[in-house]
């Protein structure tokens, strides 16, 4: 009972905070006189915004999936057409993300359905790291970014398509005998009454889109914190460092929080200052893991997962830039 009553004030909570943030988007500008808020305090509420409206549509489609995963996907078939052996099943795994036109906003849902399905953690992770990398979406993006360097393109596919194989096999050796999911009953208390299956399919999502909402208002806000107080004119000073600027790149991507769809634009602003192996680390790393994606995975997972995959990733793709720069490939 005690755990029952927190996790309603939880969402009471959660629903509370949604519903002022969509009140002041809507009437801010009546029930506050802008010319009495600082500067500063603008920028972020600009950046927040941003940010919430540009992932709040990947977010429904993210969680619309998940629901109809729920609802129509059974375990038995999930299981069947997954491979047997563990680490030949990263290929297949890496294949199906490419297919899925699904933004690192919408994929954490969604990965974890099929875990609870059935899916072993380690290919949902691979999923979940090459989905907001290799679908056409963003493929047609970094195109169009880049259509003067088409090696960053191919650069960009082929490392996110090999780290995520790497990954998931990392995270296979780490987490093969555990599941490291939160438990979440509340999610499915009213749904054994619902007859209709579509019917059920909308209280999934409806559930699943409050839940992770909360943590994605937390991430935005933060996220543009931290955007607003950032100076960029100090990254000029360390573009050209192929040891330093991949590292700098990546804390950027991180902090910046941007949809993997529209990333290379930003990324093709830093190509005549920054090395082409940092380019790459911005835009593999950002859509693996971000500062707002960092929330939406603790909404899900446990703590020590969410360390383990973001120090996994982080040093995959840093030591990947660092070997193919040795190697003159970038």
């Amino acid at each position: 009972m005690e755990n029952a009553g927190k996790q309603i004030g939880k969402d009471v909570a959660g629903t509370a905070l949604f519903g002022g943030i969509l009140l002041l988007f809507l009437f801010g500008d009546r029930l506050i006189d802008p010319s009495f808020i600082p500067k500063e305090v603008l920028n972020v509420s600009t950046l927040f915004l941003s940010i919430i409206l540009e992932a709040i549509p990947f977010i429904l489609l993210g969680v619309f999936a998940s629901a109809l995963i729920q609802t129509f996907v059974s375990e038995d078939t999930l299981k069947r057409f997954i491979p047997k052996h563990p680490i030949l099943a990263l290929v297949p795994a890496a294949i199906v993300g490419a297919f899925l036109p699904i933004c690192e906003c919408a994929i954490v849902p969604v990965v974890r359905r099929l875990v609870l399905k059935g899916m072993p953690l380690h290919l949902g992770v691979v999923i979940m790291v090459t989905a907001p990398i290799l679908n056409p979406v963003v493929f047609a993006s970094t195109y169009y970014a880049f259509q003067t360097n088409m090696d960053v393109v191919y650069a960009r596919m082929g490392l996110a398509f090999v780290a995520s194989i790497v990954i998931g096999a990392i995270i296979y050796f780490f987490f093969r005998t555990s599941l490291p999911l939160k438990k979440q009953h509340h999610l499915h208390e009213h749904h054994h009454h619902a007859k209709n299956r579509w019917l059920e399919t909308l209280l999934h999502a409806s559930d699943e889109f409050f839940d992770v909402g909360r943590y994605l208002i937390v991430g935005a806000l933060v996220a543009s914190a931290f955007q607003a107080g950032f100076d960029r004119t100090t990254l000029l000073e360390i573009g050209g460092d192929q040891t330093v600027a991949p590292a700098v790149m990546m804390g950027l991507a991180y902090i910046l929080s941007l949809c993997s769809e529209a990333d290379a634009f930003v990324a093709a602003s830093f190509g005549s200052t920054f090395t082409i192996g940092s380019l790459i680390a911005f835009l593999v790393y950002g859509p693996m893991i971000d500062l707002k994606n960092t929330f939406m995975l603790f909404a899900y997972f446990k703590p020590k997962f969410v360390a383990v995959f973001i120090f996994v990733v982080t040093v995959v793709i840093y030591g990947s830039i660092i070997l193919l720069q040795s190697l003159n490939i970038l």
